[in-house]
């Protein structure tokens, strides 16, 4: 059977709250064929997330109508490999026992977590600007030190595709060591790799589709936009560091933090952005539109947060996903041309030859 995550908005919810809800549910649970695997709660948040084993979404409803009649607002299929590596276990942790009611097992273990993606410039591009021995040092180097330093910091590898890095942590504080870590232990190489990080923080289900969804889309755009910026924290890790975290931190000027208008517009800029890239006819009259704002303050939103003009953030949106598609075996540059957005191929080439410095069929060929 499938398995799924919902999530309940619960005010004031505490961890004897939800332990009650959950035996409640284990006692209806093969009523509906459903297994209760574990739970979530984040009590200062008013949130439980459930992991479940279940025939559908509506089983998953019945059963907690039946049980407690919390219904979830929220529920998302889920991989139980992808949330043991983002969350750490897909079973119950240690309980302890409710001296008034022994059979009771009560925890309190948070999602949120803070999400790092870590990008480095393309591996075929830095094969033709490095040469095929300097390169694979470098690569052989960026991994070794990711790797480590996520072991020493206590982040969980969530995954690994292609050079990009998304790393789950705990601990807000030991993510943005993490990250400084890693700059400093790739020293010069960091600058010959274009080394870019991107934090942020979330929750597990988060109106979208997948499991930390939003954070992690938003870690990744973070890596795309820093400029002289290697690191990028969300406002809300920066706030959850302090105000004054940065003071005695080395590579201060390699680290920018967004506000919190800034990061409401880049979630909501990128999701668009997401949906929309492939649509040749997609513009920025369309972006205004979906945004519901003016041509004018999209254009001062973009630059103010980005230093990048709307169309040069779509362009570039586009181009960086023609790279992932033209590493693909069997992708050709008219394929790739049009389910990345642009209209034609010769504009496509115009463009990609520009910013990377080599003709699509080039770097297809250097992929391979």
């Amino acid at each position: 059977m499938p398995i799924y995550m919902d999530s309940h908005i619960v005010p004031g919810v505490e961890a004897k709250h939800a332990a009650e809800a959950h035996k409640k549910d284990l006692e209806v649970q093969e009523r509906f064929c459903c297994r209760n695997m574990t739970y979530w709660i984040d009590e200062d948040k008013g949130r439980v997330f459930c992991l479940i084993d279940a025939p559908n979404e509506q089983a998953v409803r019945e059963m907690h109508d039946q049980s407690h009649g919390i219904v979830p607002h929220e529920i998302i299929p889920v991989n139980s490999k992808v949330v043991e590596a983002f969350l750490g276990r897909i079973d119950d942790p240690e309980p302890y026992f409710n001296p008034s009611d022994p059979t009771l097992k009560v925890f309190n273990d948070p999602a949120f977590r803070v999400i790092m993606a870590i990008k480095i410039k393309d591996a075929g591009l830095l094969l033709r600007d490095l040469g095929i021995d300097k390169a694979k040092h470098l690569l052989a180097l960026y991994y070794e030190v990711v790797k480590d330093q996520i072991a020493q910091y206590e982040g969980s590898e969530v995954e690994l595709k292609g050079e990009a890095f998304v790393v789950s942590f705990a601990s807000v504080s030991q993510a943005v060591e993490c990250a400084i870590a890693v700059q400093k232990a790739l020293h010069v190489a960091a600058d010959l790799i274009d080394l870019r990080v991107g934090l942020h923080a979330g929750l597990p289900v988060d109106e979208s589709d997948s499991l930390f969804g939003k954070t992690v889309r938003l870690s990744n755009y973070l890596c795309t936009i820093g400029g002289e910026n290697r690191i990028i924290l969300s406002s809300i890790v920066g706030e959850l560091n302090g105000p004054d975290f940065l003071k005695n931190v080395p590579f201060q000027n390699s680290i920018k933090r967004l506000t919190s208008p800034e990061e409401q517009f880049l979630e909501t800029f990128v999701a668009v952005l997401e949906k929309n890239s492939q649509d040749s006819e997609f513009g920025i009259h369309s972006f205004c539109k979906e945004l519901s704002i003016s041509k004018s303050k999209l254009y001062r939103k973009c630059t103010g947060t980005t230093g990048k003009s709307p169309n040069a953030l779509l362009r570039e949106y586009r181009l960086l996903k023609s790279l992932e598609l033209l590493g693909k075996e069997g992708r050709n540059v008219s394929q790739t041309t049009f389910d990345t957005g642009f209209n034609s191929p010769s504009y496509f080439i115009k463009c990609f030859q520009q910013r990377f410095g080599l003709l699509p069929l080039s770097y297809s060929k250097l992929k391979t």
